[in-house]
């Protein structure tokens, strides 16, 4: 039993071998969620989280966890979100505590782009930038940066961070709309991207279209979808980390190679840079949509 902050927790399985292709462990994934909380907590406190498990390994079943799961300690926070067909009760990460018990269910971790205490407003503006082979991340940075720069002409701040597999994510604070809004203008824009960079972009999910495309993927702004949260890990063949990153490395980019980063390597980062998502987070630097 290991006491944190007070609370009990049973951890389990700690040597049981996560990640095959590096050797890591679920002791390291737990080690990488305490040392990451102080980064990671801030973009899940009072999001209702969604839980990828994998509790075999990424090469072990998979599945989506919504509902508070059975077993859920007394202590851990809960919210009723809405859902279509009828109301739902979802886990609230927190604090250390819940974060290091919904780490030992060995989960990614998937928020919403709205608040507990306002699910009928987007706070978030996401886009996931999802190449086609043989397009890469390398591609997603060209078109990240015609995003940012469109954005911006809207008076709106865009961050950047890897999703932990492929592509990127591109994350704005915004205010003052309902996700249907949010969805809408996200859509505009993956559609202007489209008619900017025919031969680069396209705005349908429809696979065929993809092959050798960055798919700008505005779906995810609607109330009921979730996107990877900043500095999870990611259920791949490596403990991989959805992890921001400076707009001059996303300029730079010339080797997916230099967007890939592991579950060790994001404390130096940490050190380095602090947490380039912060400004999400600062009532100063959220924008109203147009």
């Amino acid at each position: 039993m290991t006491v944190v902050e007070g609370r009990k927790l049973a951890l389990s399985n700690l040597e049981k071998v996560l990640y095959p292709a590096s050797g890591f462990t679920k002791g390291e994934m737990l080690h990488y969620y305490a040392t990451a909380a102080e980064v990671l907590l801030p973009h899940l406190r009072d999001r209702p989280v969604s839980f990828l498990r994998y509790p075999d390994g990424p090469d072990g079943q998979l599945f989506f966890t919504k509902n508070v799961p059975p077993g859920t300690p007394d202590w851990v926070m809960t919210a009723e979100v809405p859902r279509s067909e009828g109301p739902a009760r979802m886990v609230l990460v927190q604090d250390l505590p819940s974060l290091m018990w919904a780490a030992n269910q060995v989960a990614e971790f998937h928020t919403h782009q709205w608040l507990a205490g306002s699910p009928e407003e987007a706070d978030r503006i996401v886009f996931d930038l999802d190449p086609g082979p043989p397009a890469t991340v390398v591609h997603c940075c060209e078109v990240a940066l015609w995003l940012r720069e469109r954005l911006a002409a809207d008076g709106i701040e865009a961050y950047a961070k890897t999703s932990g597999s492929k592509g990127l994510h591109l994350l704005a604070a915004v205010r003052g709309a309902p996700s249907e809004r949010t969805s809408e203008y996200a859509k505009a824009l993956a559609v202007e991207a489209e008619r900017a960079m025919p031969r680069l972009v396209v705005h349908r999910m429809t696979r065929s279209l993809r092959p050798g495309k960055v798919f700008v993927d505005w779906s995810q702004n609607a109330a009921r979808k979730t996107t990877a949260t900043p500095y999870t890990l990611r259920a791949r063949a490596e403990p991989w980390v959805s992890a921001p990153v400076t707009w001059e490395e996303v300029e730079a980019c010339g080797d997916p190679a230099q967007l890939a980063f592991r579950a060790p390597d994001i404390a130096p980062r940490v050190q380095d840079y602090g947490d380039l998502l912060a400004p999400l987070l600062d009532p100063e630097r959220v924008a109203a949509l147009p």
